[in-house]
């Protein structure tokens, strides 16, 4: 062999040994490790960042309220039993203490005159006869009165008149119009009203509409006023009280069903 040839044999014998330590390097070099974007925000040596979480103090805790069944939060209590005010009432009894009175009830109505409002606790024939007036007034006909109105002894007396001899229309010349309709729409109001009973206990006993008949006018409460007012207007009012009583019409029936009158006036 020659030299040149020898010459070029350790020249590829090196190359190949070089290459095979660069190949083995590579190997052993573990690859970078790969990081999250969240990761790569981090900056290494930060200790708030490199500490773990901080758990909240206890008194930094908001208290939760009790889970219902179903795993939801039942609601806080509207009312702070322990700082909420007592509810008024009636003061409990202290050693050495006298209780504070009670509130004493309403006062009642002075006078003779009993309003009534409730027609379930007097006589059925009285209730049965002030239906029998209503639903008739309500019908819009007049003559649905005739069978209520009576004959004879048992007549009810219509108005202060005494010229019509046939009871409804008697009734009807009480009427500002023709056909009676306006006097049918009074005695539904003077029936919608409160009512009392005059000459209790005695043969002349009479339930009465409306109670205004038989209750002095100035002694009327504001809201028995306002009742009046839906009978008559304030001039109407002013003219009873120069007159001395109610004047307008009313409505009386005996307890045993009778109705007795149907009158306007003094």
């Amino acid at each position: 062999m020659t030299r040149s040839s020898d010459s070029r044999s350790s020249s590829a014998l090196l190359g190949a040994l070089a290459f095979a330590a660069l190949i083995a390097s590579t190997c052993l070099i573990p690859p970078a490790p790969a990081f999250a974007l969240s990761q790569l925000r981090t900056i290494p040596g930060d200790a708030a960042a490199d500490e773990p979480d901080a758990a909240p103090k206890d008194d930094e805790i908001a208290p939760r309220a009790p889970s219902a069944p179903g795993g939801i939060p039942m609601p806080d209590p509207l009312v702070n039993k322990q700082t909420a005010p007592a509810r008024p009432g009636k003061a409990e009894s202290q050693p050495g203490k006298a209780p504070a009175p009670e509130t004493p009830a309403a006062e009642t109505r002075d006078g003779p005159v009993e309003v009534l409002t409730d027609v379930s606790k007097i006589p059925k024939p009285v209730a049965r006869m002030r239906e029998l007036i209503v639903e008739a007034a309500a019908s819009g006909d007049i003559e649905r009165l005739r069978p209520l109105l009576g004959k004879g002894e048992t007549a009810t007396a219509i108005g202060d008149s005494e010229e019509e001899t046939d009871p409804v229309a008697a009734v009807k010349s009480l009427s500002g119009d023709a056909d009676g309709l306006e006097i049918l729409a009074i005695m539904l109001d003077v029936l919608s009203t409160g009512f009392t009973v005059i000459d209790k206990g005695t043969p002349d006993e009479m339930y009465v509409w409306p109670y205004f008949a038989a209750k002095p006018l100035d002694s009327l409460t504001p809201p028995e006023k306002v009742d009046l007012m839906r009978l008559v207007t304030a001039g109407d009012v002013a003219a009873m009280q120069e007159f001395g009583s109610y004047n307008f019409y009313r409505i009386g029936i005996t307890p045993d069903g009778q109705w007795k009158f149907f009158i306007g006036g003094d």
